[in-house]
C-alpha cells in the first residue's frame, strides 16, 4: 500500500514538472532568435563605435588643420597691414 502511495507521489511531482518545463521549453526558438537578433545588434553597435571614433579622430586632424591655417591666414592679415 505504501509503495503505491509512493509511486503516485511521484508521478504527481514528475507531472507537475513537465507542466512547469512545458512553457519555457515552447519559448526556447523564440529566446533563441531574440539572443541572434541581440549579437547582430552588438557586432552593428561595435561596427558603429568603431566608425565613431575613426571619426572623432579625423574631426580632430581637420580641426587642427583649421587651427593651422587659421594662424596663417593671420599671419597673412598682419603682413599686408603693415
Amino acid at each position: 500500500m505504501v509503495t503505491w502511495i509512493v509511486l503516485g507521489v511521484v508521478l504527481f511531482a514528475l507531472v507537475v514538472l513537465a507542466l512547469a518545463v512545458r512553457p519555457v521549453l515552447a519559448r526556447l526558438p523564440r529566446l533563441r532568435r531574440a539572443a541572434v537578433a541581440l549579437r547582430r545588434r552588438q557586432a552593428e553597435a561595435e561596427a558603429l563605435r568603431s566608425a565613431a571614433e575613426a571619426l572623432q579622430e579625423r574631426a580632430g586632424a581637420l580641426q587642427e588643420r583649421a587651427a593651422v591655417a587659421q594662424e596663417r591666414v593671420a599671419l597673412i592679415k598682419a603682413r599686408r597691414g603693415k
